[in-house]
């Protein structure tokens, strides 16, 4: 059976005029011609096609590929074994540049646009990337996610900076006051948690006082956000749970 040159572009995917110029340069020959002139593609040239194509997939140019089919020496079994490792190269390297573009969109959502090394100075061992699909799944939908991204998307380095240092200063001042002895439902302690409730936003969303207290019980029901409290100050994160819980009260 043979095969005209449209049905073989359509087969193989490239145009008729490619296969018209793979036929004036030598590299594939169709094995007949029509009563009338026309090409005629036998099986073994659609092979010797798949084999051009292969080879122009992985960038070898026209004249290299000429020279390795033409190989009086070459093993068609040899020639699937190199185009199964350059493919398998290929596929590799591909899949460290999706990984790297998908962890690219992820910062994005986050709005964390930074480098390694500036995400690493700002945030430390802490990868916010880690958790951005579970904040995606989580919150997605609500508006204060939406307000988020809009926030956080224009911050560079110095504005994360900024936030650390201020969050990091009422962590401080809360475990002071702790240790002081000073009770959540104190005064000084419904003010940090009115501090911490107006740093949120400031720097994310508007967080209204349901919100803010569904936040305090996740800061103990959730074992991570305790674990960072808690490395400030032991018990902290019940803490300020509690001073949270009391400030809504004091503003209802």
């Amino acid at each position: 059976m043979s095969y005209s040159v449209g049905q073989v572009a359509a087969v193989a995917g490239v145009t008729v005029r490619t296969l018209h110029h793979y036929d004036e340069i030598g590299l594939l020959r169709p094995s007949g011609r029509s009563r009338a002139g026309h090409r005629r593609y036998e099986d073994v040239d659609l092979d010797r096609l798949q084999q051009v194509l292969f080879y122009r997939e992985l960038g070898f140019p026209l004249e290299e590929v000429a020279v390795l089919l033409d190989d009086p020496d070459a093993d068609p079994v040899a020639h699937l074994r190199r185009q199964h490792e350059l493919l398998t190269g290929r596929i590799e390297r591909l899949q460290r540049m999706a990984a790297a573009v998908a962890h690219t969109m992820e910062a994005r959502k986050m709005g964390i646009n930074l480098t390694p090394e500036e995400k690493f100075e700002v945030f430390g061992d802490f990868d916010p990337d880690a958790h951005a699909a579970e904040a995606e799944r989580r919150w997605g939908g609500t508006e204060a996610y939406a307000e988020s991204q809009r926030r956080t998307a224009a911050y560079g380095k110095e504005d994360w900076l900024r936030i650390k240092a201020a969050a990091d200063g009422l962590n401080r001042r809360l475990a002071a006051l702790m240790d002081s002895g000073a009770p959540p439902e104190s005064e000084e302690a419904m003010d940090l948690a009115e501090e911490h409730r107006q740093q949120i936003g400031a720097f994310c969303y508007d967080c209204p006082y349901e919100a803010h207290t569904g936040l305090a019980e996740m800061y103990v029901a959730d074992e991570r956000f305790t674990a960072t409290y808690d490395a400030v100050r032991p018990g902290l994160a019940v803490y300020l749970r509690d001073a949270i819980l009391a400030n809504a009260v004091r503003r209802a």
